[in-house]
């Protein structure tokens, strides 16, 4: 498994892991990453995780605005056949080293508190994320934003 910068080349291969994971719909995903791949200075970070010469899973962070030192993952994606074995986890602490070294302070992560979200719950906890906060009925009326939280110090 290699954890690297994402490059344009990726992006048909990472819109198969959002459309198969069914996080967001993957054609939405060279938009997302556009203005990224086209300035080096960007202060966005997007992490690709290669296997076997194909990207496999991503994860996607930005700086908060009006925060010092406080990011925010907005996305993080694994092919779902290759989910449990590790590359989650080496993308998430992958990032959390990036961002440590540019001496940030915190990484938050928002995702669903319904059932079918569970695993990426229990997947924050397992990496050291706590619950910080949660938002009853945010994203639709019975749904949930759970807002997870970690010390980068």
């Amino acid at each position: 498994m290699i954890i690297r910068t994402t490059k344009n080349e990726d992006i048909p291969a990472l819109q198969d892991v959002l459309d198969r994971t069914g996080l967001f719909p993957g054609d939405v995903l060279p938009g997302m990453a556009a203005d990224f791949l086209a300035d080096e200075e960007s202060p966005d970070l997007w992490l690709t995780c290669e296997a076997e010469g194909r990207a496999i899973g991503f994860c996607y962070a930005v700086p908060e605005e009006m925060a010092e030192g406080a990011w925010n993952m907005l996305a993080i994606a694994v092919l779902p056949s290759k989910q449990g074995g590790g590359c989650g986890g080496v993308l998430l602490r992958h990032l959390e080293a990036k961002l440590k070294e540019r001496g940030q302070r915190i990484l938050i992560a928002d995702t669903s508190g319904t059932d079918a979200f569970a695993r990426t719950r229990s997947f924050y906890l397992k990496n050291g994320y706590a619950e910080e906060a949660r938002i009853r009925d945010f994203w639709a009326t019975g749904d949930d934003k759970v807002v997870f939280w970690k010390s980068l110090g």
